[in-house]
């Protein structure tokens, strides 16, 4: 039980969506006051009838403001989407009500038209609660919504890594007889060699190399879509899929790949972004 309670729950903390719920759900307590007259405003001549519904919605319109918009303004720490959990929003959702609901009472005590009993407390409570069905019933389409598009999304851009992967990529030589195509999800790196540059890659679980009279620099622009393939150093391109063990000494890190007999050293300069990458 507690651990379901404990389990992480969006809050929405988006002030231009929440002053939009505010307007409307207000608007949706007036005319369900106003068809259903459901606290006794029936027996009421008209105009009075008009201004007790007009005074429940604006304190429904004013409870909704302070809660949803000044709240997590002036205490922003407390409402944290990365800490707030079910059992927190439950709290919350309790709260509002309890909130409103004391508003209708002190406003229906105020106005004095009516007398205050238990039976009239427990109305205001039920009345109450409809801006609360409403506040949670868009929550949780607004949530449905962003985790419908979040999937839609991570699912189009792992097709479009997949594809990525597949794609060939063309270093061409200054003599074209050393050009090569290749995929770029089998390269396992690429070194710098003079007026050359050698590149390593992986078919059928056996390394292969080739020199292709170019720049690194070329190779670089060449592979500068494909965010899994990384400078790690000023003669060295990387493939991160492929790193089998990393060392670090005091002259920095080394990469190992399986099956190549040498290491391959990371520049401090970009040691942070290869730990971000992987």
């Amino acid at each position: 039980m507690f651990q379901f309670l404990n389990k992480p729950y969006p809050f929405n903390d988006d002030l231009k969506h929440n002053s939009k719920i505010i307007f409307f759900i207000s608007i949706g307590v007036l005319v369900f006051l106003y068809l259903f007259q459901p606290l006794d405003v029936s027996t009421l001549a008209n105009r009075q009838r008009i201004f007790v519904i007009i005074g429940l919605g604006v304190i429904t319109f004013l409870s909704l403001s302070i809660n949803l918009l000044l709240l997590p303004s002036l205490f922003p720490k407390i409402f944290l989407k990365r800490i707030w959990n079910i059992k927190k929003e439950i709290i919350w959702n309790i709260w509002i009500l309890s909130t409103i609901s004391v508003g209708y009472y002190l406003y229906y005590k105020a106005i004095g038209i009516f007398d205050i009993d238990f039976y009239m407390i427990v109305k205001l409570i039920l009345i109450a609660i409809v801006p609360i069905t409403g506040l949670i019933t868009i929550n949780q389409n607004r949530l449905l919504r962003s985790n419908l598009n979040l999937a839609t999304g991570i699912n189009k851009k792992l097709k479009e890594n997949k594809s990525k992967d597949e794609q060939l990529v063309h270093f061409k030589s200054d003599y074209t007889k050393d050009s090569l195509s290749i995929k770029v999800s089998l390269v396992l790196f690429i070194r710098a060699a003079n007026n050359y540059i050698e590149i390593f890659w992986k078919e059928n679980d056996i390394i292969k190399s080739q020199m292709v009279r170019t720049s690194l620099k070329k190779a670089e622009e060449i592979l500068a879509e494909f965010k899994f393939i990384f400078k790690c150093h000023r003669s060295f391109m990387i493939n991160i899929n492929f790193i089998d063990k990393i060392e670090g000494g005091i002259q920095g890190y080394k990469l190992y790949f399986d099956k190549v007999d040498f290491t391959i050293p990371v520049s401090k300069n970009f040691a942070y972004k290869l730990k971000e990458l992987i």
